[in-house]
């Protein structure tokens, strides 16, 4: 587990609150099973790569357990975040687009 998040004691697919969204999505390099990556900034930026390719985006808290992202020029969506854990440690975030209901889980690099 990421050194940030070991004072942190969830259940797998708990939601993340409002307290820790920060913590959960800037603690480390999130990886995705078809080999994409993001990362999350504490000023509200993010990059996504895929395939060798980067885009930057922004992104905010929402609420409990969601947060809204930009990608330009016009892309804008909210998304339910939730907590990854394996073997007892928290292993990354699972995200479910509050349109649609697809889901991404990424694990810590």
């Amino acid at each position: 587990m990421l050194e940030s998040l070991l004072h942190l004691r969830v259940d797998n697919d708990e939601l993340v609150g409002v307290d820790h969204m920060l913590a959960a999505l800037t603690a480390g390099t999130l990886a995705f099973p078809d080999g994409a990556t993001q990362v999350f900034t504490s000023d509200g930026r993010t990059t996504y790569t895929e395939g060798g390719r980067s885009s930057a985006g922004e992104w905010w808290v929402v609420g409990e357990g969601r947060f809204g992202s930009f990608w330009p020029p016009d892309y804008r969506a909210t998304y339910t975040l939730r907590w990854v854990v394996a073997h007892g440690s928290i292993a990354g975030v699972s995200f479910t687009a509050t349109e649609g209901g697809t889901r991404f889980d990424g694990r810590y690099l």
